[in-house]
């Protein structure tokens, strides 16, 4: 792990939403240590700042991030063309903890752009058949248009996930659920005293959510969150993402419910 940015090459570049791009990167030298799944880079818009951005995607040295365009820094980002570099400096944080002992059900609900970061947990799973039980992905969004990796749902469900999508406003000729992600867990076929679900999407939403799986039977320490807050330096020391006991840069993002539940009722300043 190193502290200054190293130059990564970006290699693709992919439209996913209006204010969404996916962005593959290459390193141009020395690449940085592996990441895993949850874990973020600080990543680095030249002359601009840097800000800190999950892993979407894990090829080898070949990264993908999703970046959403919401400030400065985002926006320059997503002007970016392939052959451009940016800056990359990590992988920081903690990720999604798999555990194959008892075969788990594998729950992942997310929300918005939530589905970023427990995309890689998808490829992950699905390339150990036979390691995990079920793979269920709960997808919400605020409108059809706002939707991810729809182009990959269908590949998923091939391979033996059960994919389900709701949105909050619907459009012409939307044709699935309407309403918000937890109504989703009713069609949840899965043992709740043993699954492990991940929760990746707006605080308020890996509020209600927890409580829903809590409600089923879920203990919570098998629930894992993604938190976020205002990270700056990516390794502890400045204090910005600072959650109750937790520096999430370090502590987080992914955190037990059972951690996380007191910290989720400070509100970020």
């Amino acid at each position: 792990m190193t502290t200054a940015p190293l130059p990564y090459r970006i290699t693709a570049t992919g439209i996913e939403t209006a204010d969404c791009v996916s962005m593959e990167v290459t390193p141009a030298d020395r690449p940085l240590a592996r990441f895993s799944p949850g874990r973020f880079a600080m990543m680095y818009a030249f002359g601009v700042g840097e800000v800190p951005i999950s892993v979407s995607a894990i090829h080898g040295q070949r990264l993908v991030h999703t970046v959403r365009a919401v400030g400065a820094v985002t926006r320059a980002l997503c002007r970016l063309r392939v052959g451009d570099f940016v800056g990359l400096r990590g992988p920081y944080g903690t990720g999604w903890q798999l555990d194959v002992e008892d075969r788990p059900d594998i729950l992942l609900i997310a929300g918005g752009i939530g589905i970023a970061p427990l995309r890689p947990v998808v490829h992950q799973v699905l390339g150990r058949p036979g390691a995990f039980g079920s793979l269920q992905v709960l997808v919400g969004a605020r409108a059809p248009r706002d939707l991810l990796y729809t182009g990959e749902f269908a590949r998923w469900r091939r391979a033996g996930a059960r994919v389900e999508v709701t949105v909050d406003r619907p459009g012409p000729g939307w044709r699935g659920s309407v309403g918000v992600v937890t109504d989703l867990l009713d069609r949840c076929e899965t043992d709740w005293t043993r699954a492990t679900a991940m929760v990746c999407g707006p605080e308020a939403m890996i509020r209600h959510t927890a409580r829903a799986l809590v409600d089923r039977g879920l203990p919570p320490p098998r629930i894992q969150t993604s938190l976020e807050r205002n990270m700056r330096c990516g390794v502890g020391h400045c204090g910005h993402c600072q959650l109750g006991p937790l520096l999430l840069c370090r502590d987080g993002p992914v955190v037990g419910y059972d951690r996380a539940l007191i910290p989720l009722a400070t509100r970020e300043r």
